[in-house]
């Protein structure tokens, strides 16, 4: 077990990057990303999920002109696109695929990766130009890249007096 003020600090320390440089990320670290993924928990064990991996640029550069406020997709080497099986578990695919994009966010930022979760898009486009279909859910596009430039200060947090309650 890693020593929980040090995963306190990792967490503390993530960041969203939206500026990755053009180096290629290797296949052994886009499959831990994606088995951190695969080991996400699920209601009842459904696993109600479905990734794409995507690679090339002309995808990352259509799926980008459809992402209100996630341009940058465009420069990413690779982006994973998490789909939710409605037919799979029709109640609980919104909140599994929300785990397992926060899983994989946090297994990029181990691996020195940067990424930012993209919720804003035109989600029926996005899903035309995956050949999805009305049984998928498109959760997120994850854009992952080496970080280019500095990482960012964190933003302030609400102190934990303003968002406890003791009852």
């Amino acid at each position: 077990m890693i020593e929980p003020e040090l995963f306190l600090k990792f967490l503390k320390g993530r960041r969203s990057i939206r500026s990755f440089q053009a180096d290629p990320i290797s296949e052994k670290e886009i499959e831990m990303i994606l088995e951190a993924g695969r080991w996400t928990p699920s209601a009842s064990h459904r696993q109600p999920w479905e990734f794409i991996v995507i690679e090339h640029k002309e995808l990352l550069e259509k799926i980008s002109k459809n992402a209100y406020y996630g341009k940058f997709i465009k420069e990413a080497p690779v982006a994973i696109v998490i789909v939710g099986k409605l037919n799979i578990s029709p109640k609980w695919h919104v909140i599994d695929t929300s785990l397992v994009s926060m899983n994989m966010m946090l297994m990029a930022w181990v691996l020195g990766i940067g990424t930012c979760w993209i919720g804003a898009m035109n989600r029926e486009k996005v899903k035309e130009l995956l050949g999805l279909d009305e049984n998928d859910y498109l959760l997120t596009v994850l854009p992952f890249g080496y970080i280019k430039g500095d990482i960012p200060d964190p933003k302030p947090r609400k102190p934990l007096n303003k968002i406890v309650k003791n009852v």
